[in-house]
């Protein structure tokens, strides 16, 4: 900012720095000027530059300095100085009624889309599209993208569903290769355990422990982890139950490869003299129903609008309908008591576990009278995990449901369980858990869908002692979030979930801590391709 006098002392002129701009002019009349006028009109002019600086100032900041052309500098300074109107605003406000309109409106039927931004581009290079056309171009694009990410992921899950659901090749392979090693080696077949060591079989001065399954390799894992991180290994018995299509090679596996010190039982349920039709005509009917067979082996989106359903709740009904929970293999946990009548404590683990620490102080807890020592999920650290009401596995729309459960009721974990089954005898739970079952079989599966749970959810109300849950960590098969800090201080780690470490789709950083118990070096894993990475 210039301030110049004319030589005459009539004219005082205010310019820019450039000296391009005459940004005011005053006259001064000769006759009428004096020394102290000029000297108070100089003074009042002090008083204006500062506030012409500060609007040149905010002028700048704002891009005047990017204008190339005295009209630009006009169009800047226009609608403060001058009054004039700035269009820009106009536009954005029709832009917006044209989107308004558009989005309530019907896409033309007739309209091409682009598959790619490039030929969009293209497009309106070619077209000379109006505002209205690119508009329904943009919505169109946008919800045809959005529908074939929603599809993808739907796919997606159904894929995990179906290799959830799946047996691997290599646990196909090692359970036929066994089987046949049981048929054609003799000590594939010796008896477990030997004659001498039967009698243990139900001392209970031994840790015993209980393992359902039909998953050789995941079997393994459970009792090798097990014994290696026990302090008293020879005190340690498994008592290991799996269906009559892989007892053999069940049977062979822990036989050529014994788990010493520690003793291994297995069984088949063919060999269990109580397991007949008359004690458990409940789960007769749900392994054999034609209606709830189609639930769990047939189309799981035939009938679903994916427009309309959330993908976590899709992904919950997919997990509900594992062929799993109508196995007898899952729901014989509910039988121990009658099926091992000589014993008085076990801890029952699921085959989707690792054991990390020593388990032998789990037979000094108190139950202080009650049948299952277990881990409340309802609170925790991971709120996703720990956050399981009642009202997470029950319709409480049910009238039955909702007039003998409470909905904010804290649920506890299978997996890890620890059962004083000299107090068990003395309950009525089995009849609970058949009786509920009956219900649910009547009602076509509307009071709840997932397996095994919410039957003993109820059957053991009343009956459940917690304990600290780091002796159980959940959800490794689910929450691919999980603190590694947390897994590895846990005494116990779980893979439930769909993600189990033995399949493809398992976490990647979570499946060191189960690969590290499995003996690759075994000629028969080697054999399937059962490999490490």
């Amino acid at each position: 900012m210039q301030l110049h006098f004319s030589a005459s002392m009539r004219s005082i002129t205010i310019s820019s720095n450039n000296g391009f701009i005459d940004l005011m002019k005053i006259k001064v009349a000769a006759c009428h000027i004096s020394y102290r006028t000029l000297f108070h009109t100089i003074l009042i002019l002090a008083f204006l530059l500062p506030f012409v600086f500060i609007l040149t100032a905010l002028v700048t900041l704002e891009g005047v300095n990017k204008c190339s052309s005295f009209d630009c500098f006009g169009r800047r300074l226009g609608p403060r100085l001058l009054g004039r109107v700035d269009d820009s605003g106009r536009l954005v406000r029709d832009f917006y009624k044209i989107l308004n309109e558009v989005n309530i409106g019907e896409i033309p039927a007739d309209l091409k889309l682009p598959d790619s931004f490039d030929q969009l581009v293209s497009d309106m290079k070619n077209n000379q599209y109006d505002a209205r056309t690119f508009a329904f171009i943009l919505r169109g694009t946008m919800e045809k993208f959005e529908k074939e990410i929603r599809d993808s992921k739907f796919a997606d899950l159904m894929n995990k569903h179906f290799v959830a659901s799946s047996i691997p090749k290599g646990i196909h392979c090692l359970s036929l290769r066994l089987t046949d090693e049981y048929s054609s080696n003799a000590h594939a077949r010796k008896q477990l355990p030997p004659p001498e060591l039967l009698p243990v079989l139900s001392d209970n001065s031994y840790q015993h422990f209980l393992l359902s399954t039909d998953n050789i390799l995941a079997a393994s894992v459970v009792v090798n982890s097990a014994v290696q991180s026990s302090q008293k290994p020879e005190k340690i018995v498994f008592h290991v139950i799996t269906d009559k299509k892989t007892y053999a090679g069940m049977h062979s596996w822990f036989a050529l490869n014994p788990a010493s010190p520690a003793i291994v039982e297995v069984k088949g349920v063919h060999q269990f003299d109580w397991l007949t039709r008359e004690n458990v005509p409940v789960l007769e009917a749900v392994e054999n129903q034609n209606g709830i067979r189609n639930y769990y082996h047939g189309n799981h989106v035939s009938g679903t609008n994916l427009a309309d359903t959330d993908l976590r709740k899709f992904a919950s009904k997919l997990q509900a309908r594992s062929p799993k929970y109508i196995s007898l293999l899952n729901h014989l946990r509910i039988y121990i008591p009658e099926l091992y009548p000589n014993l008085d404590k076990v801890v029952f683990l699921d085959d989707d576990i690792v054991v990390q620490r020593d388990l032998s102080p789990l037979w000094e807890i108190d139950l202080n009278g009650k049948v299952n020592g277990a881990v409340e999920t309802c609170r925790g650290e991971d709120k996703w995990v720990m956050s399981k009401h009642f009202r997470n596995y029950f319709n409480f729309s049910h009238p039955l449901i909702s007039a003998h459960l409470d909905p904010d009721e804290c649920a506890w974990a299978y997996g890890m369980n620890i059962f004083d089954l000299r107090a068990w005898r003395m309950t009525n739970i089995r009849e609970t858990y058949h009786s509920w079952l009956r219900e649910n079989l009547k009602s076509n599966l509307t009071m709840w869908k997932l397996g095994t749970l919410p039957p003993a959810l109820i059957a053991f109300r009343g009956h459940v002692h917690p304990i600290d849950p780091s002796w159980h960590m959940l959800g490794l098969g689910y929450q691919n979030k999980t603190n590694i800090e947390s897994v590895k201080k846990a005494a116990v780690i779980h893979y439930n979930g769909q993600s189990k470490p033995w399949l493809d789709i398992g976490f990647e950083h979570l499946k060191p801590f189960w690969r590290k118990y499995v003996n690759y070096s075994n000629d028969f894993i080697r054999n399937c391709h059962i490999l490490e990475s």
